[in-house]
């Protein structure tokens, strides 16, 4: 089976860390777009279609990751959110979860783990999607009367 690849947005101001984890990513067959900071992440996003899984540092400077995932799923609400951070606490852990973010990991993480985690977020991406498309086609069905 032809695996689809996942449009990944890996945001974090640790560029070292961007561009080897991208590399990474892009061999495993994905599509990865990069940003160094929450504001350019949410500009690629803003200009990317259809981006599935955001991979978001929480700890940067500007805006940080938790500003950053409730303008995500204020403007993007369908795009999954995988938290990474070196600097984790239970409460930043909570308070990701609760503005929606898929799940949470600490740096460092190992690869599979991570993609993994990228994995799951695309299939909950799929699957809401899906149960949107069938909303509607029910939608237009009792609009043209035929249920």
């Amino acid at each position: 089976m032809m695996k689809i690849p996942a449009k990944v947005l890996v945001v974090d101001d640790e560029k070292d860390f961007v561009e080897m984890f991208s590399l990474r990513l892009e061999a495993s067959g994905e599509k990865v777009f990069t940003a160094f900071d929450g504001r350019a992440g949410l500009a690629v996003l803003a200009e990317q279609e259809d981006i599935d899984v955001v991979v978001l540092d929480i700890k940067m400077p500007g805006m940080d990751g938790i500003e950053t995932l409730k303008e995500i799923k204020k403007h993007h609400p369908l795009v999954e959110v995988v938290l990474l951070t070196g600097h984790g606490t239970i409460e930043t852990a909570v308070q990701g979860m609760k503005l929606g973010a898929f799940d949470y990991l600490l740096k460092p993480a190992d690869f599979a783990e991570i993609d993994e985690k990228i994995q799951g977020a695309r299939r909950r991406k799929d699957e809401q999607e899906e149960r949107i498309r069938k909303a509607e086609q029910r939608a237009m069905l009792r609009r043209g009367g035929n249920i």
